[in-house]
C-alpha cells in the first residue's frame, strides 16, 4: 500500500508528518508542492511544537506485508 507522508517543521524545529494513504498516481510535484504552500499559508495544522513554519520533504511510501501464515 502507497501513501504520500508530507513532512513540515514547527516552531520547535521538530519534524511533523501528514500521512495520505492511496494518493492518487501519476504523483504530481508541482501539486503537491502547492498543497503543502496552502497548508502553511493557511496555518490548519498546529502541533504540540507549534504551528507548522515550514516545508521538510514529501515522499511516497510503499508497504508491502507478506503474509507466512
Amino acid at each position: 500500500m502507497k501513501k504520500l507522508d508530507l513532512q513540515f517543521l514547527n516552531e520547535a524545529g521538530k519534524t511533523v508528518t501528514i500521512s495520505l494513504e492511496q494518493p492518487v498516481e501519476p504523483f504530481d510535484e508541482s501539486a503537491i508542492n502547492q498543497a503543502m504552500d496552502v497548508i502553511l499559508t493557511q496555518n490548519v495544522i498546529s502541533s504540540s511544537g507549534g504551528p507548522l513554519v515550514s516545508k521538510k520533504a514529501a515522499r511516497i511510501v510503499d508497504r508491502t506485508v507478506e503474509e507466512v501464515f
